[in-house]
């Protein structure tokens, strides 16, 4: 009997952290929700604007000339770095883990192709999977998301932008995740330098026809490294809407187990509970009857 009632008293416990547990994540999934919208709203006004930058970029620099030591220069990829774009915060399912999974594929291939990797990290998750690791983390820039601006992600691409003219890197590529709607999140590797020029494109049979003022090299050096900020601030947008939606959708999914095992542990309690009553009046009944004989 002592042993049925101290069962009782666990399940009892379980079923109250449990509920309070449920609390936790329902009020953390409608948190995301909420800051959900904020950041799929920034991710969709930036994107248009920068998908045209690009496309500007890429028609009007076709004929330039490659110079050493600017941001369009193909060289021998002896030095790459990695630049890996995750979260500061956990609980949003595999969304950290998947960077770091594609961020590793990435360091084995330049590996076998003789290459150097260096990484820089933007996130904690990041620096956390990757610190033990025997490569050099040239920078850890988590402090981005803490007050999320232009002007924070312009600074680190100057520093990235540094590395590859100085001669640092021969080749810098973005890992982050992409974001398509709340629900799916596409882990994406991208060439961020150098720069990939493509000839002038054609529309409807014409070649596109700007006007410079001052001219086409100037603005290309101004154009270029617009372009480059602007495509880190894209995937690190990115990668917070998208932070958002995978705890939004985790926690959903953590609130929907802990309904099922609360509902699965009230039965058990409920069955237990009548199992004690049912040998009380045993007992009574059996008491009752030896008085009686």
């Amino acid at each position: 009997d002592t042993t049925l009632m101290a069962s009782l008293k666990e399940l009892r416990n379980r079923i109250s952290s449990i509920s309070s547990t449920m609390q936790i994540t329902s009020a953390m999934k409608m948190v995301s929700a909420a800051k959900l919208k904020k950041a799929q709203d920034a991710i969709q006004d930036l994107r248009p604007y920068a998908d045209k930058l690009r496309e500007i970029l890429g028609n009007i620099s076709g004929s330039i000339e490659q110079t050493e030591g600017s941001f369009t220069e193909v060289r021998e990829v002896k030095k790459v770095l990695l630049v890996l774009i995750t979260s500061n915060r956990g609980l949003c399912g595999a969304f950290n883990a998947n960077i770091i999974k594609l961020g590793n594929r990435a360091i084995s291939e330049h590996q076998a192709q003789g290459r150097e990797v260096e990484l820089m990290v933007i996130g904690k998750k990041a620096y956390d999977g990757f610190k033990k690791s025997k490569l050099e983390i040239v920078g850890n820039h988590s402090e981005v998301f803490n007050a999320l601006t232009f002007d924070g992600v312009a600074e680190v691409a100057k520093e990235i932008m540094e590395g590859f003219s100085t001669g640092r890197y021969d080749r810098v590529e973005l890992f982050y995740n992409h974001f398509k709607n709340a629900g799916l999140q596409l882990p994406t590797q991208e060439a961020y330098l150098p720069v990939e020029m493509e000839a002038d494109e054609e529309v409807g049979g014409m070649t596109k026809d700007y006007i410079f003022e001052p001219g086409k090299e100037e603005i290309l050096e101004d154009l270029i490294p617009d372009t480059l900020k602007t495509q880190l601030f894209k995937a690190v947008l990115d990668s917070n809407a998208s932070e958002h939606g995978a705890r939004m959708t985790a926690m959903h999914k953590a609130t929907d187990n802990a309904s099922e095992l609360q509902r699965e542990l009230k039965l058990d309690y409920n069955k237990a509970r009548q199992a004690a009553i049912t040998n009380e009046i045993l007992e009574i009944v059996g008491g009752a009857e030896a008085l009686n004989s």
